[in-house]
């Protein structure tokens, strides 16, 4: 079983990292396009203005798979940001920790799919290994 599946990582590792730079990159589109219109991104400050430009250039920079680990670094360091900022401290005087509480479950994944693609490299399918040859 291990042996038909190990054959696969690498392609998968590719996928695994366009599909959450696709996902990064449609939060940044929400939050800098309003599009789709989401009511929670109707009157953003600006700070997750700023989120989401980075969510909208490392995604898209994500997907092609171009400066992947740094990308996917700064990524996950975002996300860690996000979490604790924008989630479990929304209330400064009540944090509330548990993610299913605060809603912050897709920043703690993000954050650590983000983290994984900073160490394991981008896979086969990418800008980056297009480059090295």
């Amino acid at each position: 079983m291990d042996q038909t599946f190990s054959k696969f990582q690498p392609v998968v590792l590719s996928l695994f990292r366009f599909i959450t730079g696709l996902l990064l990159f449609q939060y940044g589109v929400a939050k800098i396009f309003k599009f789709p219109v989401l009511p929670y991104f109707a009157n953003i400050p600006p700070l997750i203005t700023t989120a989401g430009a980075i969510e909208l250039i490392l995604g898209a920079l994500l997907m092609i798979g171009l400066f992947s680990r740094i990308v996917a670094f700064i990524l996950s360091g975002e996300m860690a940001f996000a979490y604790f900022l924008g989630h479990m401290f929304k209330k400064p005087e009540e944090p509330v920790f548990l993610p299913l509480l605060n809603g912050g479950t897709a920043a703690i994944l993000f954050c650590f799919a983000c983290l994984y693609l900073a160490t394991s490299g981008p896979g086969p399918i990418s800008v980056d290994e297009m480059r090295k040859k």
